[in-house]
This record gives structure tokens, sequence and C-alpha cells, in this order.
């Protein structure tokens, strides 16, 4: 392994992290098995020993123990947890204006990270030649985190770039997603306008070890193939991609940000989520072929400002049914009838989602 920021005024080393289709761990680890007892891979291995270190050594805001969690009754099974340090002690989001707002270099943005608070620079070798590898990322602690192996994914920092998702970032992310062999390793995006707190491009990536009805539940196909469904019996109603391997995330990451982008276009905010899980039909349309990789996308009323540290805002967990809650009243109280109406509160109705899938379809079409 090659030695990256730092090593020549003796700081820990950024680790180069070459993966090839080898890799790609297809049959991941399932719900039927304890998931932190089950076999982690080498990109798991590497991501939460350089995790756990960093936290040995107090570079993140606060030391994060096991935290209070409880699945909520209810058809949702919506997943609660008590982390009352990232409401108080996090950085303060940023003041966003709108949903091009341009990168600022004088707010905090990840050219400011410590080079020991860099893990990872992830760099694939070995596609064939009708596929470039994607552009390589890095992997950075949240010193705030949400949950053990809580990190960043980010492309070179020095670009500038704003948070608007873009296409070699979430195809890189999702081959992130293969090179874990834990069930509950999930990725996300906030955008403008959708609870993102830092303006400058990156994904968040974490490990929840609890199922979440989104990897599951039946969507409806918008068009052939299982290009485009939508996903309704779930905490709020998203538009589903689905990729059954590795050979399918260079056209899903581009349909995803092509939809992203028409929504952006239609004055809407996105949230974007990633998870292995079932076909669009459910389980039983996978005919035994196992669980590919889906990412829902969110269309919401945009919310300027900046976000509250200790309010329940909702962003791309909450909207996927896992509910971090800064204050013990709120995780003791919290009833699956509340949580739904604050999830899905910024969320167009029914209606307006269809129509807006149905000009998905004739864009992807196009």
């Amino acid at each position: 392994m090659a030695a990256a920021a730092g090593e020549e005024r003796g700081e820990p080393r950024t680790q180069e992290f070459v993966y090839g289709e080898e890799d790609f761990v297809l049959q991941g680890a399932g719900w039927e098995a304890e998931p932190d007892a089950a076999p982690a891979s080498r990109f798991d291995r590497a991501l939460l020993e350089g995790w756990s270190d960093r936290m040995e050594r107090g570079l993140f805001r606060y030391r994060l123990g096991p935290l209070p969690t409880r699945v909520l009754p209810g058809a949702m099974r919506l997943v609660t947890q008590l982390n009352v340090q990232r409401g108080t002690e996090r950085r303060p989001p940023q003041h966003i204006r709108s949903l091009r707002q341009p990168f600022d270099p004088a707010a905090f943005n990840f050219t400011r990270l410590r080079p020991d608070e860099l893990l990872l620079r992830l760099r694939r070798t070995g596609t064939d030649s009708s596929s470039a590898p994607p552009d390589p990322l890095l992997v950075a602690i949240n010193a705030s985190p949400l949950e053990r192996g809580h990190v960043l994914l980010l492309p070179e920092p020095a670009r500038g770039l704003p948070q608007a998702l873009t296409a070699p970032l979430l195809r890189g992310g999702l081959e992130a997603a293969l090179l874990s062999a834990h069930p509950g390793f999930r990725l996300g995006f906030n955008g403008l306008g959708g609870c993102a707190s830092v303006n400058h491009l990156h994904l968040h990536a974490f490990y929840l070890a609890h199922p979440l009805l989104v990897e599951s539940a039946p969507a409806r196909p918008l068009c052939p193939q299982g290009r485009l469904s939508f996903l309704t019996g779930v905490p709020a109603p998203a538009f589903l991609f689905y990729a059954a391997g590795p050979a399918g995330l260079e056209a899903l990451a581009r349909d995803v940000c092509r939809a992203a982008e028409h929504l952006t276009d239609a004055g809407l905010a996105y949230n974007v989520f990633a998870t292995r899980g079932d076909p669009p039909e459910g389980p039983a349309g996978g005919c035994g072929g196992g669980r590919g990789l889906r990412v829902l996308l969110w269309a919401r009323r945009p919310s300027f400002g900046a976000k509250a540290g200790e309010a329940f805002n909702v962003a791309l967990c909450e909207l996927a049914g896992y509910l971090p809650l800064p204050a013990a009243p709120l995780f003791r109280d919290m009833t699956e009838d509340a949580a739904l109406r604050a999830v899905r509160e910024p969320v167009p109705a029914e209606p307006e989602l269809l129509r807006l899938g149905h000009e998905l379809v004739r864009l992807l079409r196009g």
C-alpha cells in the first residue's frame, strides 16, 4: 500500500485501497445472520480499523459508544436512535440559500480536513475496455458520527465542487457499497435545500445493524426493465433505481443524476439513499438471484437556512426510516404516526410525484 497525505510530517498515512471486480461482494451477508458476526471484507476491515484508530486517538468531536436504539411499533419498522452529542457538538450547519448555491472557499469545506482525518483513497483497477474506472475517492471520518464507521466519500476536494450529485461520485460510492460484506452498509446524499450541512461535494456512508423496509418493499414499475420504479408503502414515497450487479452501476448513476438535475430544474430539492436490497418487484422478484443495489431518490420541497442541530430534521436517514434523535424526550416519546407526519411533510403528494415520474421516464428514454 502506498503512502499519501501527511507521511512526511510523521502523521498517519492515507491508505491507498486498490480494488478490482474480484473484490466485489456480490452475495453479501443477509439479515438472517447476526450482521456484526458476519465475515468482514477487506474493505470493511480497512475502513473500520482506521475509523476505530481515529476514535481512540480523539479525532472526533465526541466519543461514540453504543447508542440507545429501538424499533418503533408499527408497519414501517422505523429504527430510532438517541445521539445527543451529535445534536449539541457537531459543527454548525451552513446557511443554504438556493438549490444552485456555488461553492464558497471561505466557508468550511473539506480542503480543511486534517491529514489524519483521511482513512483511505479508493482506486479501481482492471475495468474492461468499454468502461473507464470511476475517479478515485477519499474516505474521511465524519467528525460528528451517526454510527460506528460513519465516513464521508469525497472526490478531489481541491476541485471545489458544490453539493450537486455527480454520476462519477455516485458510481464510485456504489462500488464502495459492493466492497462491503455487511448488509447494513448504507450510502446517502443530502442535496442543497435537502438538509445538506456543507456545500462541498460528498456522500455519507455508514453501518446500521438493522434492516429497513426500503430494502424490500415492492415498487411499481414506471418504465420497462426496471430502470425506474415508484416505491410506496415506505416512510416516504421515492423513485427507485436498481442494479443487479456492478455491470449496471455506470448507467444507474447516470440515470439518478439526470433525474436529480430535473428535480432541481423543477424547483425541488432531493435526497438519495443507497442500500443492498431486493429487485423492484420485491423479494419474490429475485427468483433466487439474490440482492442487488437499490438507489432511492426523494423529491422534496426545499428547506433553506441553517438546519437546527437539536431539531428533528428530515434528511436522507429519516426518509429511509432511520431516525437519529438528538434529545431523550424525543427518543422516549416518538411514535410511528408522529414520525411519519414529520418525514412526509416536505414530500409532495403522490399525484405530483407520479407526474414527476412520468417526466423522468420521458427524460430517461430520450
